[in-house]
């Protein structure tokens, strides 16, 4: 491990030394990343995807053979993408170490949030640049202050078309730009579909901790599922991305359907739907809510209630609840 290492600094110290601006190669592609320019002299042969998120997406590309590893994953795997996923070595079901990613040899490093690679992370995007592998984040977790604490606060509502962007550019990056505009033009069409008309429709979404709970803020990705039906966030006033918040508020804002992160992991309390299920039922001020009355809960895996082609399907199973319940057309 480290002579690899050792061979990769010395590789980068020969190619700032020796080899031209990148920018002037003919082949190689770039593009705009949260303040980063990324340039591959050819497309990746060897990339590794930090976040679920970034891994089904490259995954949805058709790119599982040129993919070394994923780490960090909340969820099962999209089921059209399990026999593709099990061709990839999983590095880590949290963050790997900087070692155990340099030791798949990447030529490529992607992730879904600027804390993956940054302090306190997997590693940050330089210390992966020094080493001459390029790294890819989200635009999605770039457009909010991740300075702000907690997990940052938007002041810019997101939209699907950042979403598009990141397939975008990163089958551009891979050279396969037909494949990423066919999974957007099916992707937004599957939003349209979509599409209902809720507008007396108050929703909360809870995504973990019981004791105190993380919901939902005005404009992260429950707020693209939200301004896709129609309906409104009763928390359409804070612009945390998921701010904790007592259940005593709540219960002033009395939601009439509650959207539920159904989890498979083991990190906070009253992970799994199941339990915050029970929980709502139980708790003295949460069981008298109109939602937990009359059983609104819609169930979303973790990877739906963030930034990422997921949200489509969260978009959908929530459309179709709120038809289910008699609350849209």
């Amino acid at each position: 491990m480290p002579q690899f290492r050792s061979a990769l600094i010395a590789a980068a110290l020969l190619l700032t030394a020796c080899t031209p601006d990148p920018a002037e190669t003919p082949a190689t592609r770039t593009a705009e990343n949260c303040g980063h320019r990324v340039s591959v002299a050819k497309p990746p042969e060897r990339a590794v995807a930090l976040n679920q998120g970034s891994a089904e997406i490259l995954l949805s590309l058709g790119l599982a053979d040129r993919m070394a590893g994923t780490a960090t994953w909340t969820d099962p795997v999209l089921p059209a993408l399990a026999a593709d996923n099990a061709k990839v070595p999983r590095l880590a079901e949290n963050n790997p170490s900087f070692e155990a990613v340099l030791a798949v040899e990447p030529d490529f490093v992607a992730a879904s949030f600027v804390s993956t690679l940054g302090q306190g992370g997997v590693a940050t995007r330089e210390q992966f640049e020094q080493l001459g592998v390029p790294t890819y984040v989200s635009p999605t977790d770039c457009l909010k202050d991740n300075e702000a604490g907690g997990d940052g606060v938007r002041t810019e509502t997101l939209t699907m078309e950042v979403v598009y962007t990141e397939i975008r550019q990163l089958a551009s990056l891979f050279g396969v730009e037909p494949r990423g505009e066919q999974l957007i033009t099916e992707l937004k069409g599957r939003m349209d579909r979509a599409t209902t008309h809720a507008q007396d429709v108050s929703l909360l979404y809870w995504f973990a901790n019981a004791e105190s709970p993380y919901l939902a803020g005005c404009c992260g990705a429950p707020g693209v599922i939200t301004t896709t039906l129609g309906a409104r966030n009763v928390f359409d006033d804070t612009h945390a991305e998921w701010p904790q918040i007592n259940w005593e508020t709540v219960a002033e804002r009395d939601p009439r359907v509650i959207v539920l992160g159904d989890l498979t992991r083991r990190s906070q309390t009253a992970e799994t739907g199941e339990a915050k299920i029970a929980f709502l039922e139980s708790h003295p001020v949460t069981q008298n809510l109109e939602a937990v009355k009359n059983k609104r809960f819609v169930l979303l895996s973790g990877q739906a209630m963030n930034p990422s082609i997921r949200t489509v399907d969260g978009t959908e199973q929530v459309a179709q609840a709120l038809r289910k319940f008699g609350l849209a057309g």
